[in-house]
């Protein structure tokens, strides 16, 4: 139950991670030290869900089995690109908050 949730969280964090890295990539790829930041963007798109996707998708699970419920591959999917769209919210969020 909790993997369907850590793989859309996996594939979602990927579709906002890969526009900002070919951007990146197209941007800074004349730069001697920062053409190498898309590899660094690519990267945490996959550890970030991976440590702490990990955490919220069993928690999340955890939830579904103590209720008794099943969890239908809809669900995954919301609750997956919910924790993308949270993390998203939250760095936003943190970059405005020093502006």
């Amino acid at each position: 139950m909790w993997y369907g949730v850590l793989l859309w969280a996996l594939v979602s964090s990927l579709a906002f991670h890969l526009p900002a890295a070919l951007l990146a990539l197209v941007t800074l790829r004349q730069h001697k030290v920062a053409r190498f930041t898309p590899l660094a963007i690519l990267l945490m798109s996959i550890v970030g869900p991976a440590f702490g996707g990990v955490l919220t998708s069993a928690a999340i699970a955890g939830v579904y089995k103590a209720a008794g419920k099943t969890m239908m591959s809809l669900e995954a999917l919301v609750f997956g690109v919910g924790q993308s769209f949270c993390v998203l919210v939250i760095s936003f969020l943190r970059v405005l908050a020093t502006l």
